[in-house]
């Protein structure tokens, strides 16, 4: 699975590795130095145990060392999770895991609270609340590039490795390859993907395509597995250029869709608890634990040169797209979970609680971003008037997806429709259904009329 899928597209590379045995051992001090997030990176005590040894200037250029590093990334971690209600005792949380810096904090955190979760029911007198379920997910994207099979193998071994070797308990890998969304029986899928990816002429346009189909195929692997939630590696950075992306992309409606720690619009919902980390931070941990040309790239590289002007510069973006107000599913509602949070943070789920919780929104086929009111009121003139079903299909794309992923000759839709994953297309055809019926609702007869 490329990082992107799990950092959100910053702080690691476009195909991640997660070995760095290779690499030659530096000297800590040297390579704290190296790494350090802000200007003055080393001094001779840590500034919050006042510990010997080289410490490292998190940002905001306090000085940290390892130990205490690792508790405030953690504390960052631990906060969203709690604050937002995000894992229930109850739930099994599916972890995309790529082999990144993201995705490689995300298990070790999520890991630990885990752990802390079993001790306290071990040692409860009521067993009353079990400790919450964990398995890994990797999205295998060999079919769309030219790496030989025995590194995808490899790769795949390592991530195996790293995950059993996590104490306690079992912990399932799940290891999908992405064109498996084309449910075709024996079709040959990777074709089938290969060849719907080429119809996309839009470089921006094909990476959020291949996005979309990595959530497709995590939802898919929950579904089939009884996982009730899905934990990404998505942290500040990688929002922080989404923000821009979708700026630059005209998708201001849906953006603060993307931007929330929670996300309920799937039918498993997504979680994002390294939403306050930065990819620097979550870099260099993987680094102190050792071993540990579309708008999207474009944008990454933007964003990382402002960093080295201001290191602050990520935290702003995110503050100032948190400022739009969210949608109705990025809050979990407090049914299922108010008995399980703390006394301080019951009212603000039981505001959830409302009209507005009722969840109505329009979302994009292929993307899943809510319509705005001019693709709602294209949407139903389009019913009105559509005589074919790829007309229906196009109006319910969003503005972005019919710029950048739709191909350019519109007589290639069909085929392009066609390609898709039918979970996709069902949901517009399901939709048009039930709108047939409630037209045509009062000629209907009741069953116990003649």
């Amino acid at each position: 699975m490329a990082a992107a899928s799990a950092c959100g597209g910053a702080g690691c590379g476009p195909h991640c590795s997660s070995s760095s045995a290779g690499a030659e051992e530096d000297a800590p001090a040297e390579r704290i130095g190296r790494l350090s997030i802000a200007a003055g990176a080393t001094t001779a005590t840590c500034g919050k145990c006042d510990g010997g040894g080289a410490v490292v200037a998190a940002s905001g250029g306090a000085g940290m060392c390892r130990e205490c590093f690792r508790a405030h990334l953690f504390g960052k971690f631990k906060l969203a999770v709690t604050s937002n209600a995000m894992v229930r005792p109850t739930d099994a949380v599916l972890l995309a895991f790529s082999g990144g810096p993201a995705s490689r904090v995300a298990l070790q955190f999520i890991r630990e609270m885990q752990f802390k979760a079993i001790q306290s029911w071990e040692t409860s007198n009521s067993q009353a609340l079990p400790a919450f379920g964990l398995g890994v997910a990797f999205v295998n994207e060999s079919a769309l590039s030219a790496r030989p099979e025995h590194e995808t193998e490899m790769a795949t071994g390592d991530i195996k490795s790293i995950v059993s070797s996590l104490a306690p308990g079992e912990k399932k890998v799940h290891v999908a390859p992405l064109e498996d969304v084309f449910s075709y029986g024996s079709e040959d899928k990777a074709a089938r993907l290969k060849e719907v990816v080429g119809m996309i002429d839009d470089e921006t346009g094909r990476d959020d395509f291949i996005q979309c189909l990595r959530m497709l195929s995590l939802q898919k692997i929950a579904l089939e597995n009884g996982y009730t939630k899905i934990m990404l590696g998505t942290c500040a950075s990688g929002i922080a250029c989404h923000v821009l992306s979708a700026t630059v992309k005209g998708q201001g409606y849906s953006l603060p869709a993307d931007v929330q720690y929670v996300d309920t619009r799937w039918e498993v919902p997504v979680v994002l608890p390294l939403h306050d980390c930065l990819a620097q931070e979550l870099s260099l941990l993987c680094e102190l634990d050792r071993p540990c040309s579309g708008i999207n790239s474009l944008v990454a590289s933007f964003v990382s040169r402002l960093r080295e002007e201001n290191p602050s510069r990520e935290h702003t973006i995110l503050r100032t797209a948190q400022k739009l107000k969210p949608f109705s599913f990025n809050k979990f509602s407090a049914n299922g979970y108010h008995d399980f949070l703390p006394s301080r943070l019951r009212p603000k789920f039981q505001n959830v609680d409302t009209n507005e919780s009722t969840f109505s929104e329009i979302l994009c086929l292929i993307c899943g971003s809510p319509f705005s009111e001019s693709e709602l009121q294209n949407l139903e003139n389009t019913k009105h008037k559509a005589q074919k079903k790829i007309d229906l299909y196009t109006a319910h794309c969003c503005q972005s997806c019919h710029f950048q992923i739709l191909p350019s000759a519109t007589d290639t839709y069909g085929h392009f429709f066609s390609l898709l994953p039918k979970f996709w297309t069902e949901k517009v055809d399901a939709a048009s259904a039930s709108s047939l019926r409630d037209q045509i609702e009062d000629y209907l007869l009741e069953d116990d009329e003649n």
